[in-house]
């Protein structure tokens, strides 16, 4: 991603585009040990196999954050030789994704690469696949760990979360109501950073911001636009959203960008620069933020390359190199951080293409 413009939004351990997801926090379910589950040892010399089979599983198909990260996780199959096959459902649902899981074991694909919609409800599926053979890395939203090998975190949770009050603060002036914007309930990394935004609104820093709502888009385009006209109605001294989801930052900026509230109500995200361009151009947006979709899903499709070549297990402490992307090491609990998310505003956006 360009030069990197990078704020480090300053948080602890685990965001962002449009389903954005991502954290393994601790409302992940089942065993928190999450990685490698057995002896075995991972070969940091092997070479990677040509001609594995990949499946890309995003949270939802259509999805412009996810369309993104298809491309990287396209692009590193190409360059390693594997064949990429992107599934998924058109909804967001809890247990939308369980079919697909399901069929990428019976196909017996050597490694599935998901962001999950829901911790708990892929992780029997999951389990079940990783016992047939099938190596599985989550990103951008975890799941439960002991159903995975792997999590690709785009960034730290705290980042996240801390850099979006930050953002809406900065925008607000400081003081007033504000409300969430979310995707849906049980979206493991959006229900990360919201813990940690309300943690982050209980500093002395923040005393002036009162956040008075949580809605849910359910990362639906016009569920999104009408939960946020019924946060406006609900709430007739609000002043700023939130809305760390791709698919809801944008639909929040339409319904701001062409209502009474454009410049007295302000909104933050994650989104995409592309998506969100013409509506910091026109003054509806201060600034948002987000990570490189394309380097998640690029990053992701080297991990679970590097799991079923045998490079790495998915224990804490394995090195291996990820590509144009350099070396990367696992963390606690099989967790790998892309890195910090980038902050866009009418200064930079400009310099960014997805």
């Amino acid at each position: 991603m360009n030069t990197r413009l990078v704020l480090a939004l300053v948080m602890s351990g685990a965001v962002a585009l449009t389903a954005c997801g991502g954290g393994t926090t601790k409302d992940s379910a089942g065993d928190q040990t999450g990685g490698a589950t057995n002896a075995a040892k991972g070969d940091p010399n092997a070479a990677l196999k040509e001609g594995l089979k990949i499946t890309f599983l995003p949270k939802q198909v259509n999805n412009p954050y996810f369309t993104v990260a298809q491309k990287g996780a396209e692009q590193a199959g190409t360059a390693i030789k594997a064949e990429v096959k992107p599934t998924g459902p058109s909804d967001a649902a809890a247990s939308s994704q369980v079919t697909y899981i399901n069929t990428a074991a019976q196909q017996k694909q050597d490694a599935l690469v998901i962001s999950a919609n829901d911790a708990n409800a892929v992780a029997p599926a999951l389990k079940s696949a990783r016992q047939q053979g099938l190596k599985v890395v989550t990103f951008d939203s975890d799941a439960a760990p002991d159903a995975r090998d792997v999590f690709i975190n785009q960034a730290t949770s705290n980042e996240i979360a801390a850099g979006q009050v930050k953002l809406i603060s900065e925008a607000v002036g400081g003081s007033g109501e504000i409300a969430i914007l979310s995707a849906t309930p049980n979206a493991t990394n959006q229900n990360a950073w919201i813990e940690v935004m309300k943690t982050e609104l209980a500093k002395p820093e923040y005393s002036g911001l009162k956040l008075v709502e949580t809605a849910y888009g359910n990362d639906d385009d016009q569920t999104s636009f009408q939960k946020t006209q019924g946060l406006l109605q609900a709430h007739p001294n609000l002043k700023g959203i939130i809305s760390p989801t791709t698919v809801g930052v944008a639909a929040a900026a339409r319904y701001l960008s062409s209502s009474e509230y454009k410049g007295k109500v302000q909104l933050t995200g994650l989104g995409t620069p592309n998506q969100m361009r013409k509506f910091v151009q026109d003054g509806t947006v201060k600034s948002f933020a987000l990570w490189d979709p394309s380097k998640l899903g690029y990053l992701a499709t080297y991990t679970a390359a590097a799991l079923a070549s045998g490079q790495i297990t998915g224990a804490e402490g394995e090195k291996y190199k990820a590509g144009d992307l350099g070396d990367y090491t696992i963390g606690a609990k099989g967790e790998v951080v892309l890195g910090p998310p980038t902050v866009f505003t009418k200064d930079n956006i400009e310099q960014f293409d997805f």
